[in-house]
C-alpha cells in the first residue's frame, strides 16, 4: 500500500467524490507512472507493455461493482500522456471513476494526455464519472485534453457523467460513440471556467443501430475571460432517436459558442437540438436579494443550482 502526501489526498478528495482507497479494483497514476493498482475476483488491471496505461477487463459476472482509476499530477513542466482501454464483458454492470487534478505550483505547463476506450458488450450497463480539477500557486498552465471513445454493442447502456471543477487553465475534450442495435447512450457534461481559461468540447455521436438511442445533456458557466467552444454533433445512420441540450450562463466578458449538429442519413432517424446561452436571470438574484443574500452570494447559489 503506498503512502500518500497531503497534496495527492488533497487533490484526491476533489476528483474522487466516493472518496479513493487502496481497496477492491483501483489504480492509482501519479506524476506519469501508475503508483499503485489492485484486482477482484472479476475486475482485473494490467499494465500495458508498449506504451503508458493500463488494461482493465471487466468480467460479466460484475454487478455493482467500482473502479477507481483517478490521476493526480503534481511536478511542474511535466506532460503525461496515457492510453487505457476498457474490455466490458456481455452483461456487466459496473461504475467506473475517474479524473485528474493538476497541482502546480511551478512556472511551467503541467499537462495531462488521457486517451480511454471502451469496448461495451452485449447488455452492459456501464457509469462513467470523470472530474477534472486544477489548483496551485504557481503561474504554470494546468492543462487537460481527455479523449474518450465508446463502442456500445447492441442493447448496452453507458451513461458519461463529466465535471470539470475549477481551476483547469486549457481543456480540448474529444468525444467518440458508436452505437449498435438497441443501446442507450446518456451524457451529462458540466463545465466552469473563469479568468482567461480556455475550454472546447468536440462530440461525434454514431448511433449505426435500429433502436439506439441517445441523450446529450451540456451545461456550462463562463466568467470573467473566459472562452468556451461547445460541438456536439449526432449522426443516425438507422431508425434511432437522440436529443442534444447545450445551456450555458454568460457572466462579465466571456465568450460562449455552441454549435450542436445533427445529421440524419436514415428516413427513420429522429434527432432535436436545442442550444440556449443568457446571463443570470435578473428576478432570480433579486428575489435571492430579498432574503438577504449579497449579489455574489446569490450568484453562487443560482450558477451551484444551474450546474447540478
Amino acid at each position: 500500500m503506498a503512502n500518500l502526501d497531503q497534496i495527492t489526498e488533497s487533490v484526491l478528495t476533489q476528483i474522487d467524490g466516493g472518496g479513493f482507497r487502496q481497496e477492491g479494483a483501483y489504480n492509482l497514476r501519479y506524476n506519469g507512472y501508475s503508483l499503485c493498482h489492485g484486482n477482484t475476483e472479476h475486475i482485473t488491471i494490467k499494465r500495458k507493455e508498449d506504451r503508458e496505461g493500463i488494461d482493465v477487463y471487466i468480467s460479466g459476472q460484475t454487478k455493482g461493482e467500482q473502479v477507481h482509476i483517478p490521476v493526480v499530477v503534481s511536478a511542474s513542466g511535466i506532460t503525461d500522456e496515457v492510453y487505457n482501454d476498457f474490455y466490458i464483458e456481455d452483461g456487466a454492470q459496473v461504475t467506473i471513476v475517474a479524473g485528474c487534478g493538476i497541482h502546480n505550483s511551478g512556472c511551467n505547463d503541467s499537462r495531462h494526455d488521457g486517451i480511454h476506450s471502451f469496448h461495451v458488450g452485449k447488455d452492459a450497463n456501464v457509469r462513467y464519472e470523470e472530474k477534472h480539477y486544477g489548483e496551485g500557486e504557481g503561474t504554470g498552465a494546468r492543462i487537460l485534453n481527455p479523449v474518450t471513445r465508446i463502442y456500445m454493442d447492441e442493447r448496452s447502456v453507458f451513461t458519461l457523467d463529466t465535471v470539470q471543477i475549477r481551476g483547469v487553465d486549457s481543456t480540448r475534450r474529444k468525444t467518440e460513440v458508436v452505437m449498435e442495435g438497441d443501446s442507450r447512450l446518456y451524457v451529462m457534461e458540466k463545465l466552469m471556467t473563469h479568468d482567461s481559461q480556455s475550454a472546447v468540447s468536440d462530440m461525434d455521436i454514431c448511433l449505426n443501430g435500429p433502436g439506439s438511442s441517445a441523450r446529450i445533456i451540456s451545461r456550462s458557466v463562463a466568467r470573467d475571460n473566459s472562452h468556451q467552444v461547445f460541438h456536439p454533433k449526432a449522426i443516425g445512420n438507422a431508425l434511432c432517436h437522440a436529443h442534444i441540450q447545450c445551456d450555458s450562463i454568460i457572466m462579465d466578458h466571456a465568450r460562449v459558442c455552441s454549435i450542436p449538429e445533427i445529421d440524419a442519413r436514415h428516413v427513420d432517424a429522429a434527432i432535436i437540438h436545442e442550444a440556449a446561452i443568457g446571463r443570470i436571470n435578473s428576478e432570480q438574484l433579486i428575489k435571492l436579494n430579498t432574503f438577504g443574500l449579497s449579489e455574489e452570494a446569490a450568484e453562487a447559489i443560482i450558477i451551484e443550482n444551474f450546474l447540478n
